[in-house]
């Protein structure tokens, strides 16, 4: 059943992802500014009802024993209806309610004693301004709910970072809705991994570590290339695991995945921050995640964490290493824009050796932007080989396409 929380874009509604292709719901529920919590459960109860009669099974025959996070819009309301329904849930007590806001994860990680960003957060410029002009050029600024990397941006002079900040104000974010808050922060120097993990009662168990390419187009100075696996017994990892299970402790993330982001700065791994939900994505990284670990990624430890705690517990407490696999996500990049006549590029990728599969961003007709973020990014490519040096000749390749602007013809 899926829950769509206020003010969710309704562009995302429509969304299928090539990974779920086969998704259907047993009903769609909208929450609205006019309901309570309790008139949302309410509705919840009775659309499984109505379901199971419908079917002429009996009336309990739909019983809700999960409620997980299906995006970042929706992390907390899973945790508060998580509550109130009595399945497993990270909770709302205390500082936790808002756990999904990047000022708080920030403020909870400090409390730890553990390395986190300096940081001042506003609705008017003037409540920043200070922190700003004692911190050193250049910052970053960000939406305290941003997703996909929306809205983040490195600011080299105040007067940037006040125009960029009076932007956020008025422009709609990614998921629906306006931003209230602007962040700023210091700027991490350093290189950007992920650490995914799954929790239950506490015991969080490593899925997968990524490193980030990130490189400065078109502009922008966070624009994404790519992820490549990380062997979990590499140096960077042996800091980044225990770091990141501690940020999931300060969270009071104790059920559930997690896709945290993290820099490793000249003085140790800093906070960037901590996604309460599933790796994103699309899911097209669950073939290469599967293949890495020998046959597991964490979709399935998500679903056992939340059903089966026997089988939670017979994942490994981190995967194996060496690594099984050779492979990595290539995300694509645009230097043109154009509304797309034909994709001559795709049909080439598709043939590489190390091709596994694609996520396609536009189609024919569609309106293709400068990559400047993920949300502009025309799409992305698994790709894995047992042979480390074909795969980078692929992936080499994939970069000379885009160089040529060789992906699409343009009417």
């Amino acid at each position: 059943m899926a829950i769509w929380t206020k003010g969710l874009n309704p562009e995302m509604k429509k969304h299928i992802p090539q990974s779920c292709h086969d998704l259907t719901y047993i009903a769609e529920i909208d929450d609205t500014e006019a309901w309570s919590l309790d008139d949302l459960i309410v509705a919840i109860k009775g659309a499984a009802l109505e379901k199971a009669r419908g079917a002429g099974q009996p009336d309990d025959y739909y019983n809700i024993v999960g409620c997980i996070a299906g995006g970042d819009a929706g992390v907390d309301m899973a945790s508060m209806l998580s509550e109130r329904l009595g399945v497993l849930s990270n909770g709302t007590k205390g500082d936790f309610k808002n756990r999904r806001n990047k000022k708080v994860q920030q403020e909870l990680v400090r409390k730890t004693g553990m390395r986190a960003v300096r940081q001042a957060c506003g609705s008017t410029f003037e409540e920043v301004e200070d922190f700003l002009r004692r911190e050193s050029i250049p910052v970053v600024l960000k939406p305290t709910d941003s997703a996909g990397s929306d809205g983040v941006k490195l600011c080299h002079s105040m007067e940037e970072a006040k125009e960029h900040f009076q932007h956020l104000l008025t422009v709609e974010a990614v998921n629906g809705g306006y931003n209230t808050q602007v962040l700023c922060q210091e700027f991490l120097r350093g290189k950007e991994y992920v650490v995914d993990h799954v929790s239950r009662n506490g015991v969080h168990k490593t899925m997968a570590i990524w490193v980030y390419d990130k490189r400065p187009r078109n502009g922008s100075q966070f624009v994404y290339f790519g992820m490549w696996p990380i062997d979990p017994e590499s140096d960077e990892a042996k800091v980044l695991i225990p770091y990141t299970r501690g940020v999931l402790d300060a969270l009071g993330m104790a059920h559930g995945p997690s896709h945290g982001e993290v820099i490793m700065t000249d003085d140790g791994p800093c906070l960037v921050e901590m996604n309460c939900r599933a790796h994103g994505g699309n899911g097209n990284w669950t073939s290469l995640g599967r293949a890495l670990n020998g046959g597991y990624s964490q979709v399935e430890a998500t679903a056992a964490s939340y059903l089966d705690e026997d089988e939670f517990n017979r994942f490994p407490e981190k995967p194996s290493s060496p690594l099984k696999a050779h492979g990595l996500e290539a995300i694509l990049v645009s230097y043109s824009r154009g509304k797309v006549k034909s994709m001559p590029g795709y049909d080439v990728i598709k043939k590489l050796p190390s091709f596994v599969c694609m996520s396609q961003s536009v189609k024919i007709g569609s309106e293709v932007k400068l990559t400047v973020d993920l949300m502009t990014s025309p799409g992305c490519v698994i790709l894995m080989n047992d042979d480390n040096s074909v795969l980078r000749k692929d992936l080499d390749f994939i970069r000379y396409l885009e160089d040529i602007n060789g992906l699409f013809v343009y009417e």
